[in-house]
């Protein structure tokens, strides 16, 4: 193993934006828009960053570049900690680390040509000589597909995916050791996706470029990426090779991620479905586990004696209670017509009985306090029924060797079997 450290360490990294109130603009709350993320970047290496809209992975790209500044932790280049870069140092990270974007329409302006685009990070660190810009330029134009010629046409000439290849060319030109390609694939077609992908994967392991790819396209990260790390509401859940990670996922909101890719064969997994939609506020995040209010493997209290089936349909209608947004035939606002207690139960799939008296008890009274429009009610008598520790605890980071999970089902104290994925 090489003592060259990694190109990029992430350690503790944290990203919070103030919520603020009234003409002082007092504090009263904070965005956790990225909380306590590490992760490792070595040289030639891709790393895919996954997860759903809103939980933090473009965020972490702008604090990893110091676009955003961090609120905490540390980034380290190549082992120094990009804080402590000032003048020069901080011009040549900037060289160095480069990122490409989403949409390719808004990276360049009309009224530059492509060539004087791709060229502007040359002039800006320090090239002075045009005709040596516009040499290598060229030369680089070429090398991601597209013909020297290209330099003095305009942006509006070229498609989608041209315009993908001519900021890929702006981000090598300044030969940089590390790409951060913020979902550079997610406007482009199928055809043209396949062919940008094998061109940055040529390029990376061509230059030896490290690359933090991040998607929430599943797919897309299987073809290109090394490893993979799974994020959710600011935090990852899951690290590991891409090919264990998604092959055998060791995070239920993973299984939730893979569950929801289109597949030509349903019958090739089990299909992870979460309990609830509704994905919480970063600015309120739930206490222990994030994603136990959505988990589908949520762990259930010891004293209660009922089906996996039956836990998970009780744990559903916990927390949809608890978030509110009831489903149609339960919404309190209907004009004309009633819920009932037994409407309750069939709409959450709840047999008419369960076997354990005391959960059959908790669930009798508030589907009928439902019923009746206390949902506040309901909600309390489910949560004092039905605690659980992935709510009261924070999961540490479990090692599954090579891959890692934060997830109390790989607790042993915690008396609690991992679900196998099918």
């Amino acid at each position: 193993m090489s003592d060259e450290p990694p190109v990029l360490a992430v350690d503790g990294l944290e990203k919070h934006y103030p919520i603020t109130k009234g003409l002082l603009r007092r504090e009263v709350g904070r965005v956790r828009a990225v909380d306590g993320v590490n992760f490792r970047i070595d040289r030639g290496e891709a790393l895919g960053l996954v997860g759903e809209s809103g939980c933090g992975k473009s965020t972490t790209a702008l604090s990893i570049l110091r676009l955003e500044e961090p609120t905490g932790g540390e980034v380290r280049f190549e082992g120094t900690p990009i804080e402590k870069f000032r003048g020069e140092q901080l011009k040549s990270f900037r060289r160095r680390a480069q990122l490409i974007v989403q949409d390719p329409n808004e990276a360049f302006s009309p009224r530059m040509t492509v060539g004087e685009a791709v060229a502007e990070p040359l002039r800006l660190h320090g090239m002075d000589d045009s005709d040596r810009r516009r040499e290598i330029v060229a030369d680089v134009l070429e090398r991601v597909g597209l013909s020297a010629a290209d330099v003095d046409r305009y942006p509006h000439a070229f498609s989608g995916g041209e315009k993908q290849r001519i900021a890929i060319a702006r981000a090598l030109v300044v030969n940089p050791d590390l790409i951060v390609a913020d979902e550079p694939t997610s406007a482009l077609d199928g055809r043209v996706q396949s062919d940008v992908l094998a061109l940055l994967d040529e390029i990376r392991r061509e230059f030896d470029i490290a690359v933090l790819f991040i998607s929430h396209d599943i797919d897309v990260v299987r073809r290109f990426c090394d490893r993979i790390a799974v994020m959710y509401l600011g935090e990852l859940v899951e690290k590991g090779p891409v090919a264990e990670v998604l092959d055998s996922p060791a995070h239920p909101y993973t299984r939730v991620l893979l569950g929801s890719v289109p597949s030509l064969d349903p019958g090739d997994r089990t299909l992870e479905k979460p309990l609830t939609d509704t994905v919480p506020e970063p600015a309120n995040p739930p206490k222990g586990c994030r994603f136990h209010t959505r988990c589908p493997e949520v762990i259930p209290p010891k004293d209660v004696d009922v089906t996996q089936e039956q836990w998970r349909a009780i744990a559903a209608l916990r927390f949809t209670v608890e978030t509110g947004e009831l489903p149609e035939p339960l919404a309190p606002d209907r004009q004309g017509q009633s819920t009932t207690a037994e409407t309750v139960r069939k709409e959450f799939g709840l047999p008419s009985s369960l076997s354990d008296p005391l959960a059959e008890r908790a669930v009798t009274d508030a589907a009928a306090a439902i019923a009746d429009g206390d949902i506040d009610g309901a909600s309390e008598l489910l949560a004092d029924a039905f605690p659980t520790i992935c709510e009261r605890e924070t999961p540490t980071v479990v090692d599954l060797d090579g891959q890692s999970a934060q997830c109390h089902r790989y607790d042993p104290e915690k008396d609690a079997e991992p679900i196998p994925w099918n």
